[in-house]
């Protein structure tokens, strides 16, 4: 049904030509637009500059811990090295002999080349170890140096002037510069050192392990970060280079700001000579992570935004005059109204309001589409649902169709194989309990029926399969009466309890016991049925079944059927699942709504 409107009040823009209309509305737009930009540009190299700086300064913290994790590994490998037997057995070289002692070094030196590791083709860090042997019970090893790893000993007159420091630390580990590493190309190198003690007698030094190449370690963790022509170092507390970005140590720098270190650790930022300055400080350890980057690369990119700005504002300017001018009248003010139309309206509810434009142009005949369009729209959505009835009604006795025979022919079956095996008079018994299970199964055509008289259906049906197996089980009612009036799809305790006995106390004899238990549990109606069956119940696979994503038709049929059916007549909120029981076995929880009971 079309709703036409009559404009209520005219505006008073028309009163106006299209050139003053088109003139006031750029002024009412553009006025704003030139504020915004103006404020914009300011505020953005406020924000710019704020935010770069916090980014840098929480960058700079985690490249520092990335670094404290590098050495700290470093650190661990020497407490391992130094707990080694065959560096520990040092301390006391008299009670070894030559042969020995011999084998002790070829030891250490194995050692410390596995602990040695490779990077880029080249060696990153190498453990080396030197020991003081005033009485030359070493004779055969190399003598002190700097020039790859191994096992050094030195006497009286060749001690390094690092080795007594070193000892000092009493175990400590700490990095040192050395001015000149490596056999060849003397050059500077970053080193952990640590003295390592007798465990017996830990007054008692053995030597000092030494681990070279550091800063390629550092220095791979500082190229994680691309700073705008900038340089990182990793620096000791009076500002010794002991890595860089660039690669070069050894040489001393000027750190600013040292007056806001107010704390043992901490990061702080400062402008300084046209360079801006993030330090992360750790007083404890003596060591800095400097980030110093150059002011004009941050503000190269302030002035990239404000000429961002300025040509966004100046295109701006002219795309809205070129719109306004030639698609406003004709354009804008339909399409808004149709925008409305679509956002306010919902498929297969009430139509919004319709202004009837009069138009005969391309707008006017989308605008009618659209109309129409969705009033063909909620004709589909009427038809689509009565078609959806019909379905669900079609469905529901196809079910019932196939669950009918496949409780006859087991029914059956039961009393063949009772009266095969024993030609006992119970089978007149059994054939009273399948006239119950027949008469309720119909139902006169019904498809939901009281919960009492779905129970008396599952106790017929028990009866029979405990003269089937010789009462080997038992099976306990608890329904609350309250539950007894509930609607409840016909058949769907039977298929669960005969789960049970299959699936869980058929071969438990007098042992076995299935429960079927109903309760009022947050305003729905808690069906149980429970087994303290034996086996351990797949509950994945039940899962499965239960919501269809098992896709094997030989399997969970029974179950299938039961989720269906209850889905079909209650909706999504209800339905079956399974869940372990307590003690033990397996239990089918059925959730159904709490209602009257179904007319006769």
């Amino acid at each position: 049904m079309r709703v036409r409107l009559r404009p209520r009040f005219s505006n008073p823009l028309t009163r106006l030509n299209m050139k003053r209309q088109l003139a006031l509305l750029f002024l009412i737009i553009m006025v704003p637009v030139y504020a915004l930009h103006l404020y914009g540009s300011w505020k953005a190299e406020q924000i710019l500059k704020n935010n770069v700086t916090s980014a840098y300064m929480e960058l700079n913290k985690q490249n520092y811990s990335l670094i404290e994790r590098e050495i700290d590994t470093i650190n661990k490998i020497t407490r391992t090295i130094l707990q080694n037997p065959a560096l520990q057995r040092l301390a006391s070289p008299e009670q070894y002999s030559a042969y020995e002692r011999i084998k002790q070094f070829e030891a250490l030196d194995e050692l410390l080349a596995s602990y040695s590791t490779e990077m880029s083709g080249s060696r990153a860090v190498d453990y080396s170890f030197y020991a003081y042997d005033p009485d030359g019970y070493f004779p055969f090893a190399p003598s002190t140096q700097l020039s790859t790893r191994g096992v050094y000993f030195f006497g009286d007159g060749e001690m390094p002037d690092w080795y007594p420091e070193a000892l000092e630390m009493k175990g400590t580990g700490y990095l040192k510069i050395f001015a000149e590493y490596g056999s060849v190309a003397k050059q500077p190198t970053l080193a952990y050192v640590r003295a390592v003690n007798s465990v017996e007698r830990a007054d008692r030094p053995i030597g000092v392990l030494v681990a070279t190449g550091v800063e390629h370690l550092v220095r791979e963790s500082l190229n994680t970060v691309t700073l705008p022509e900038g340089e990182i170092y990793f620096t000791s507390g009076d500002d010794l280079v002991l890595a860089s970005s660039a690669g070069t140590i050894g040489h001393t720098i000027d750190v600013p700001g040292k007056e806001k270190m107010s704390s043992y650790q901490g990061i702080y930022n400062v402008v300084h000579e046209d360079h801006l300055y993030v330090v992360h400080y750790n007083s404890y350890r003596q060591q800095k992570l400097v980030y110093r980057i150059p002011l004009e690369a941050l503000l190269s990119r302030q002035t990239e935004l404000r000429r961002a700005i300025r040509t966004i504002t100046i295109g701006l300017t002219f795309a809205v005059m070129l719109f306004m001018f030639y698609f406003w009248r004709s354009l804008m003010n339909p399409l808004q109204r149709l925008v409305g139309f679509v956002r306010q309206y919902e498929p297969g509810g009430s139509l919004p309001a319709y202004r009837e434009t009069g138009r005969n142009d391309e707008i006017g005949v989308l605008m009618s589409s659209v109309h129409a369009m969705a009033s063909r729209l909620n004709a589909l959505f009427e038809n689509q649902y009565k078609l959806e009835i019909k379905q669900r009604e079609a469905q529901l006795k196809l079910l019932y169709e196939q669950i009918n025979p496949h409780l006859l022919y087991n029914t059956l079956e039961s009393i063949y194989w009772k009266c095969s095996l024993d030609g006992h008079s119970e089978s007149a018994q059994m054939i009273k309990e399948l006239s119950k299970l027949m008469r309720i199964a119909l139902s006169r055509g019904k498809e939901l029926i009281p919960l009492r008289d779905e129970l008396e259906h599952a106790r017929a049906y028990v009866n029979l399969q405990k003269m089937r197996y010789d009462y080997g089980f038992r099976v306990h009612w608890d329904v609350e009466e309250a539950l007894l009036a509930t609607p409840i799809p016909k058949i769907t305790l039977q298929p669960l309890i005969e789960n049970a006995i299959i699936h869980g106390v058929k071969a438990m004899e007098d042992e076995g016991e299935i429960a079927v238990i109903g309760r009022i549990e947050g305003g729905c109606a808690v069906i149980r049925v429970a087994d303290n069956g034996y086996k351990e119940a797949d509950l994945e696979l039940l899962r499965r079944l239960v919501s269809g994503e098992e896709t094997d038709p030989d399997r969970g049929y029974g179950v299938r059927n039961i989720q269906q059916r209850i889905r079909l007549h209650f909706g999504e909120p209800y339905g079956l699942s399974y869940e372990k029981r307590e003690g033990g076995g397996l239990a089918a929880k059925l959730v159904l709504p709490i209602g009257p009971e179904p007319n006769e």
